[in-house]
């Protein structure tokens, strides 16, 4: 039995538990050079797009079928900026997000080698803006800790349950942030991979 485990485990790499049937996503934060300044490119989604419209995100979407995570994030990019795959520098893989919406998101941080030939996808960005990353790292974003509640399933079977109807399920935290920069607002998701990469440099 021991030596069967270990021949079904050999080549077993750990992931993240339900993985499977999460929503998954990849985005690249774009880092771009004005002068002598190093910027984080941000989209403004178009108002005709069927989620999200008008929202600020990072470029990115959803992992087409046997897609990996990085040629989803590189090649949404490219879709969504219109540039060349030769016009994108990887810099490195940045930490998993997961959220309580069962929706997995990996992030890239990449280097736009030449601006210039930023052509926006006008049926997906409505436009696009620049900030300074040491301006980021002095902003401090304002910040919300939203509950997050259980409700079971009508059919749920209190009876085989401790407590039974009684029984006091967990409430989760959904931490939400607000980054403002002139007219705009970064906030959501794009907030929350904002905070992790601003985080990192920091350490």
């Amino acid at each position: 039995m021991i030596n069967q485990l270990k021949d079904k485990f050999k080549d077993f790499k750990p992931s993240i538990n339900g993985s499977q049937n999460m929503q998954k996503a990849s985005v690249t934060i774009p880092i771009v050079k004005i002068e002598d300044t190093y910027n984080i490119l941000f989209e403004v989604r178009s108002k005709n797009l069927r989620t999200q419209p008008s929202e600020i995100s990072f470029p990115g979407g959803k992992h087409n079928f046997n897609e990996d995570p990085l040629s989803a994030a590189i090649r949404e990019t490219c879709e969504e900026l219109g540039i060349h795959t030769s016009n994108i520098e990887l810099i490195t893989e940045l930490d998993l997000y997961v959220n309580y919406s069962q929706l997995m998101i990996h992030p890239y941080l990449v280097y736009i080698k030449d601006l210039s030939k930023v052509d926006i996808n006008k049926d997906e960005v409505d436009h696009i803006f620049y900030v300074p990353i040491s301006t980021l790292l002095r902003e401090n974003p304002t910040s919300y800790h939203n509950e997050v509640h259980i409700i079971p399933n009508k059919n749920f079977p209190y009876d085989i349950i401790p407590n039974k109807e009684n029984y006091k399920f967990k409430i989760g935290c959904y931490k939400t942030l607000f980054y403002k920069y002139d007219n705009y607002i970064i906030w959501g998701i794009t907030a929350n991979i904002l905070e992790n990469f601003l985080d990192t440099i920091k350490k």
